[in-house]
């Protein structure tokens, strides 16, 4: 298992993250980051699936298997280069986005995912955690995208 650390205060790109950890490059993790760094540096939010990131890893190296693209984004989540983002009842996404406190915003029709910048991150009183050591927040705002609500 390669080491852990946090990416939270570290560097932006997940490749970056990676190098960081101390995990050696293979051309298989370097065209997974890279599936997660080039839709980041276009601007977009990026909310992947194991299968869009075996598509884009393909693109590069078409031997890629989805196993080792199963196992590199858990371990990606275990370093914390990634967090894992489970918004409906589809599959598993995987958020590059891990040093923004944010929320997300999920279509329930084509189960689009985007980031959500709260002005101040939830929170419960002493009284509503019953006694709970309260450790994160998640909140998923849910509705129709634009693109949706065209069609």
């Amino acid at each position: 298992m390669p080491p852990t650390t946090a990416a939270t205060d570290g560097p932006d790109t997940v490749e970056d993250r990676l190098r960081a950890a101390g995990w050696r490059m293979t051309v298989q993790r370097r065209v997974i980051a890279e599936a997660f760094d080039q839709r980041r540096r276009d601007g977009r939010d990026v909310h992947l699936t194991a299968e869009q990131v075996l598509a884009a890893a393909r693109a590069t190296l078409p031997d890629v298997s989805l196993a080792t693209v199963y196992n590199t984004l858990n371990d990606l989540v275990e370093l914390g280069a990634l967090a894992e983002v489970s918004p409906d009842d589809g599959p598993r996404r995987y958020d590059a986005n891990v040093a923004d406190d944010h929320q997300h915003l999920v279509c329930v029709d084509c189960s689009r995912v985007v980031d959500v910048h709260l002005p101040t991150r939830p929170t419960l009183g002493p009284d509503a955690r019953h006694g709970f050591d309260v450790a994160g927040v998640e909140v998923t705002f849910r509705g129709r995208c634009p693109d949706c609500r065209a069609a």
